[in-house]
């Protein structure tokens, strides 16, 4: 068993993680595929497809939220950022909640965004 076994992490709701955002207290890394994020982000994230996972490139003094489509893949990352040090925790709802939300959504060619 690893190190990151053993670690785990709660996720966020995306009213607390809206919050957090908002006030500058943790930043957004969306580790979906390129394809993924430009067809539709929130345009305050971050991006960083979860296979290029680099927590030296990544601030220490906020909070690390991290989000996917659906869970799966943001909490995954949200392990291996936690086991490198970082305090991270994974959007309980992922991208697909925050469309729900009808929060903000752009693509990469500065259109609407949507999630797939």
């Amino acid at each position: 068993m690893s190190s990151s076994d053993q670690i785990t992490t709660e996720p966020i709701t995306l009213d607390e993680a809206r919050k957090l955002i908002a006030s500058g207290a943790a930043v957004l890394v969306d580790v979906r595929e390129q394809h993924e994020w430009d067809a539709g982000h929130a345009p305050e994230a971050v991006h960083m497809p979860i296979g290029e996972l680099d927590a030296a490139a990544l601030p220490t003094d906020v909070q690390i939220l991290t989000t996917c489509r659906s869970g799966g893949r943001g909490a995954r990352a949200a392990v291996a950022l936690r086991s490198a040090g970082l305090p991270a925790r994974d959007l309980a709802s992922g991208m697909r909640g925050w469309r729900d939300a009808e929060l903000p959504l752009e693509s990469s060619d500065g259109g609407p965004g949507e999630v797939r």
